[in-house]
């Protein structure tokens, strides 16, 4: 055999072991990532339930007294309903407004309108410490006492852009077909509204509330600069907690958020999919 002969035969095994090696190095550095990202979050739901109070990293055993302890305290609960009320109040507001942002941007041309879209991407982009300081600075302009409705207008601030966001990539998906041959039968623009329009961008409406929602509710950082007396939050009860050492109730508690932040988050990418699929 000749060496020109071999070279034809060889290089296609030699490019074959490549791929391999290759998709074989990707696989690994995926499962390192996924391990490197996930595995802290898996020992502190695991650790929530360890039934030794002082050495945390040691196993003592299972238990349920953690989660029963936080049921019971007082200021968790308060906590806990503060938290809900800012997070359905500034998810109903941020919802409304952001959703007919979206129709408008998507929908019409007007003069204005990208400097109108970057100021919408601007609280997406902007560091959450800057955001905190500017509001907490325009409260104390205004001469606004802190406390749970500062707490609202700020979580309504952030919020509409991303559900505006959500919203609008439904409607770009959507497109106006549909609609156009709702007008060609006669509906006015009323009926093509709520007969077509909503009915089509209502997964993404649900899946902006739903990511709202969810960004609310562990909210610290502008939270922080915007609260009052009586007005404590969730995460800024957590901070208050890990002050004086992390304990067991605290690894319990933020299994809870995060538990409660995954499933919210995971239902709106459902949502948003079922919607693209059914637009298909």
């Amino acid at each position: 055999m000749s060496a020109r002969t071999w070279a034809r035969e060889d290089r296609p095994r030699a490019a074959g072991r490549f791929r391999r090696i290759a998709h074989g190095l990707l696989a690994a550095n995926a499962v390192w990532m996924f391990v490197f990202l996930y595995a802290p979050i898996v020992l502190l739901i695991l650790f929530s339930f360890n039934d030794n109070a002082h050495a945390l990293a040691v196993w003592s055993g299972f238990t349920l007294r953690w989660y029963d302890q936080l049921m019971k305290d007082p200021a968790t609960g308060q906590a806990l309903r503060n938290s809900l009320i800012v997070a359905l109040a500034s998810t109903a507001v941020s919802t409304i407004i952001g959703t007919m942002v979206a129709l408008v941007m998507e929908r019409h041309r007007f003069f204005g309108q990208t400097v109108f879209d970057a100021l919408l991407y601007l609280p997406i982009i902007i560091p959450e410490v800057a955001m905190g300081l500017m509001l907490a600075l325009f409260f104390g302009l205004m001469n606004i006492g802190l406390g749970l409705p500062t707490v609202i207008i700020s979580h309504v601030a952030f919020n509409i852009s991303f559900v505006a966001v959500v919203v609008r990539a439904r409607l770009a998906g959507m497109g106006t077909t549909l609609e156009e041959a709702a007008q060609d039968l006669g509906a006015n623009g009323l009926q093509t509204f709520w007969r077509i329009t909503l009915p089509l961008m209502l997964p993404g409406i649900v899946a902006g509330a739903l990511l709202a929602f969810t960004l609310s509710l562990d909210d610290y950082v502008i939270t922080v600069f915007t609260f009052g007396p009586g007005s404590t939050t969730l995460p800024i009860r957590i901070f208050g907690m890990v002050k004086k050492g992390v304990s067991p109730d605290v690894n319990a508690l933020s299994t809870l958020i995060m538990l409660a932040a995954m499933v919210l988050v995971v239902l709106s990418l459902v949502l948003q999919r079922g919607g693209e699929k059914k637009a298909s």
